[in-house]
């Protein structure tokens, strides 16, 4: 079997810069997972600015992306396996639950909604923001939509969502 190809999404929140490439591109590329990074255009600017734009890049031989193509230029890649949407910010939450897809990671989440791909989500808010009257709607319009939330607090690890994902994935250890 050919390893799966796996899309990482990032958004801009905090410890993205620190934890994105430690606890979720470096295990996933352990694994065999072939990797499809696309970012929000704040996460792409945030992990530029820190280097680690280019560490991630070194993890896979794909384009990494967080800007959408010309309409002249060939997609770089299918249809990812599946997708882990780690962090996802409120904002991008929103967005996904509605339907908005206004930058080149949304599009591709989207995309994978609307076509059944496996999505993971964990959420990343402060308390205010998850107090909106809407954050909660968002999240259970997600889960009925079949993307797998994974709430919980901040600091919880990320590398175990890659045995989500796993579970999930076509040929996974589900």
């Amino acid at each position: 079997m050919t390893s799966p190809l796996v899309g990482l999404i990032a958004s801009g929140a905090g410890g993205v810069d620190a934890r994105l490439r430690r606890e979720l591109a470096e295990p996933a590329a352990r694994r065999g997972w072939q990797l499809a990074i696309t970012l929000t255009p704040v996460a792409a600017s945030w992990l530029a600015a820190t280097g680690e734009l280019d560490r991630l890049a070194e993890l896979t031989d794909l384009p990494v992306r967080s800007q959408p193509r010309l309409p002249s230029e060939p997609k770089p890649y299918r249809l990812p396996d599946g997708f882990l949407f780690v962090p996802a910010t409120a904002n991008s939450v929103a967005k996904l639950a509605l339907g908005i897809a206004d930058n080149q990671a949304l599009t591709q989440l989207g995309e994978a909604l609307g076509a059944g791909v496996p999505i993971v989500l964990r959420p990343q808010a402060a308390a205010p923001q998850r107090d909106h009257p809407a954050f909660a709607g968002h999240l259970t319009t997600l889960s009925s939509a079949g993307v797998r939330v994974t709430d919980g607090p901040a600091e919880r690890p990320w590398e175990p969502l890659l045995d989500v994902l796993d579970e999930l994935l076509p040929g996974g250890s589900a």
